[in-house]
């Protein structure tokens, strides 16, 4: 009454391996927000402050090489006053963005998400408030 399923001239149990192998393949798909959304999906540039949205990414980021304990490469960010000589030269976004010519920052990790690098180029092309 039932038929015993069988591939001509192979053998089941590596028909079974062939099936099983194909149904893990899309398990090992990965989804990245930043591959699959580059300019970001909530990122709001219309209000960026230095409070609120600045000083977190640097404290995240950059403090960790960049206060006034550490001076890695003579560079002090842990101040508006001390940010502002970095902004004022372009080597903020330079370094953040990782153009040509600029250390990148942060220096051995990888690139800052989009929106963060995003967030740091706007409040410097608003005049970098102290806000």
């Amino acid at each position: 009454m039932f038929q015993r399923l069988k591939f001509r001239n192979v053998p089941i149990g590596i028909s079974l391996f062939l099936f099983g192998s194909l149904l893990l393949i899309p398990a090992c798909y990965y989804n990245n927000e930043e591959d699959l959304y580059p300019g970001g999906t909530n990122c709001d540039l219309t209000a960026v402050s230095y409070t609120q949205d600045i000083l977190p990414i640097l404290q995240n980021n950059c403090y960790v090489c960049h206060d006034s304990v550490n001076k890695q490469g003579n560079v002090v960010l842990d101040s508006y006053d001390k940010l502002k000589n970095y902004v004022n030269n372009g080597k903020l976004v330079g370094a953040t963005k990782r153009q040509a010519g600029f250390s990148p920052m942060p220096q051995g990790q990888p690139a800052l998400p989009t929106c963060q690098v995003d967030k740091i180029a706007q409040w410097v092309l608003d005049g970098a408030p102290n806000n």
